[in-house]
């Protein structure tokens, strides 16, 4: 049996790797939806936080792929109900998709906001004014993760793919064309983004080392 099984471990490890992946996916979306139907048992405005990685916020759902791939209109029906959702918020994650794939995730997203929700997006901002920071951000910029960044949005592009899908948005946050900033007061409770000018640890002295482009975004009624 010792022989045997050195032979034949190549011919069923992947498919005991897949069921562990499988078990382990469903465990995760398993645990979203209890936090979903406890914020509604609460009555509670479900939040939920996309790519969430490590970020937790009290009051908001972090999700991340693979239990929650924002592309895949099977794990939002498995995780939520249409119409439900209050409060959709992602932090550096957009600029991973194609242009083409945030369109698909607008036209899905729409479907489980609640009436009144929005989507609160932060990317890196294309016109900052620090080549330093662009050489960082875009893709296949030096920074982490620049190497997976699709595109880099300004305030006037974030606009137009947003308004090509039938969405109204307020800029929140970005600098224009010229290098100016901009910046409207926005509540941490409805999305706190922590690559902002306020809040990013790198900006000292008045010095905006770090921002993003910050948006929030609704369907158009």
């Amino acid at each position: 049996m010792n022989l045997i099984k050195p032979i034949l471990r190549p011919l069923y490890a992947p498919f005991v790797r897949y069921y562990r992946r499988q078990a382990h996916l469903k465990q995760e979306q398993q645990t979203i939806c209890a936090q979903v139907e406890q914020a509604r048992q609460a009555g509670q405005t479900v939040k939920i936080i996309l790519g969430a990685g490590a970020t937790r916020y009290d009051g908001w759902i972090a999700t991340d792929i693979p239990a929650f791939d924002v592309l895949k209109h099977e794990h939002w029906a498995r995780l939520f109900q249409p119409n439900t959702v209050e409060r959709m918020l992602a932090e550096h994650v957009i600029e991973h998709l194609t242009v083409d794939q945030f369109q698909d995730f607008l036209r899905i997203a729409r479907i489980y906001l609640a009436p009144g929700g929005r989507i609160r997006l932060a990317v890196p901002d294309g016109c900052h004014p620090d080549p330093g920071y662009i050489a960082r951000v875009r893709p296949g910029g030096t920074g982490e993760g620049a190497d997976d960044h699709k595109v880099l949005y300004t305030g006037e592009l974030m606009r137009e793919a947003l308004t090509a899908q039938g969405y109204d948005c307020q800029l929140l946050e970005y600098h224009d064309a010229a290098g100016a900033f901009h910046q409207r007061l926005w509540r941490a409770e409805d999305g706190f983004v922590r690559r902002s000018a306020g809040h990013d640890p790198r900006n000292a002295n008045g010095r905006l080392a770090y921002t993003s482009l910050m948006v929030d975004c609704w369907p158009r009624a």
